[in-house]
């Protein structure tokens, strides 16, 4: 096994990692009910907006090229701490914003925050973790993503129903929230890595896992691209559903359908923790699934607010258990000099249909009916969740059955010389 890059593993410093993950989904999300209140102001259009949004996928999309393979051959911090530096810098620019070519900017620094955070902040959080308590690392992981990116519309949407000018107390909190946590991202005792301990080859390259952990990483995709996709249809799309589709334009009701979302996605994963990983795999697909037929339900048989929530909801519990499921086969069957750049992987395959489906939807809503263009997004999204459930069902049901090495590992029921055998054992 490779040797770690962290100093002092104790679960205080895996959360304080973790707090940088939350720090930067905070920033990330806290836009979300805003959106309606700039697009009248400001004048632009429906595909303008998803424009903004594609510009934070930019953004996360280059970093995730380079982050992982960076962060696993010089250390996390090299990553993190940049990251968390552009996360300042997003959230002032958020602060002074006056018209779209600002969001553009901000949005596109925030989106390398999230790929620096996703892949460096979320393998520093389980580096950290005690070597017995990898699985609690990688919920820890999880959690504090989903847990950020539910705080920030929560708080953004509050702060827009309470003031009339909400805009400068929203991003002066964010700016206080993200300086914080660089000082924290500084302090972290991760140990500077060396090259050869890390992957090789070029560092501006599509990222990759070594070949026997790549089965583990297509199951953990699959069902985490339609959870993810779901969410960030509601974050970037969701108030204009709710003022066209539903003819209930309320900063508040989209900030709070966009937390409750997080906070399901968050619950969800400590409530379900217990069972197996392939169980989360499965309820990930269909709660997408179900997701968007409801999603459905409320544009076309029955347009109320209560039907888009519940979509958002079960959205948030797709992602929710699909990411839980993904991260813990990275933290558990892949090696730690490879753990950052196979996130940046999964982040990969995930946020690209995530940018692409609610953008082309953006741009459909121009040129068809308003339900008729979500409803297709949709169709898109449950086509997709129920190939995922089935291929990755019939997939992992020989390699993850009860009683098997692998099965112990992500369930954390073996010792670390276990666990070291079985990772060369694949190796080979």
């Amino acid at each position: 096994m490779a040797k770690s890059s962290a100093g002092p593993k104790e679960l205080r410093w895996s959360l304080a990692a973790a707090s940088t993950v939350t720090a930067v989904f905070v920033l990330s999300n806290a836009p979300t009910p805003l959106y309606t209140r700039w697009q009248a102001e400001w004048e632009f259009s429906s595909g303008t907006l998803t424009i903004v949004f594609g510009a934070y996928m930019v953004g996360l999309i280059g970093t995730l090229l380079v982050a992982g393979k960076l962060a696993d051959r010089y250390g996390r911090k090299i990553v993190l701490v940049p990251g968390l530096i552009a996360a300042v810098t997003a959230a002032g620019l958020f602060l002074s914003a006056t018209n779209v070519v600002w969001l553009l900017a901000a949005r596109l620094l925030a989106g390398a925050a999230v790929g620096a955070a996703v892949t460096a902040g979320m393998s520093a959080t389980i580096d950290l973790a005690p070597d017995h308590r990898r699985r609690t690392g990688s919920m820890i992981a999880s959690a504090a993503m989903v847990f950020g990116a539910g705080l920030g519309p929560l708080l953004s949407g509050a702060l827009s129903q309470l003031i009339d000018t909400p805009q400068s107390w929203i991003f002066g909190i964010v700016l206080t929230i993200t300086t914080l946590t660089l000082v924290v991202a500084i302090r972290l005792p991760l140990h500077r890595a060396f090259a050869e301990d890390g992957p090789v080859g070029p560092l501006w390259s599509w990222p990759s896992v070594p070949r026997p952990n790549r089965r583990e990483l297509v199951w953990g995709a699959a069902a985490f691209a339609p959870g993810i996709t779901s969410t960030s249809f509601f974050l970037s799309l969701g108030p204009t559903v709710l003022a066209t589709g539903i003819n209930a334009p309320s900063p508040l009701l989209a900030g709070a359908a966009a937390c409750g979302m997080f906070l399901v996605a968050t619950g969800i994963q400590f409530a379900l923790a217990h069972i197996r990983t392939r169980t989360h795999l499965a309820l990930s697909s269909t709660a997408a699934f179900v997701s968007m037929a409801t999603l459905t339900a409320s544009v076309t048989l029955s347009p109320t607010p209560a039907l888009f929530v519940l979509a958002a909801l079960l959205a948030g519990a797709a992602q929710g258990l699909g990411q839980l499921a993904a991260l813990t086969l990275i933290g558990t069957r892949v090696p730690s000099n490879h753990r950052a750049e196979a996130n940046a992987t999964l982040n990969i395959a995930g946020y690209i249909p995530a940018a692409l489906l609610p953008v082309g939807t953006g741009y459909l809503i121009q040129f068809l009916p308003f339900g008729a263009a979500i409803v297709t997004f949709a169709a898109a999204v449950m086509a997709f969740s129920l190939a995922a459930l089935i291929t990755v069902r019939i997939s992992t049901a020989r390699h993850l059955r009860p009683g098997t090495a692998e099965e112990q590992v992500i369930r954390g029921e073996t010792d670390a010389a276990t666990e070291e055998a079985l990772w060369e054992k694949t190796q080979t």
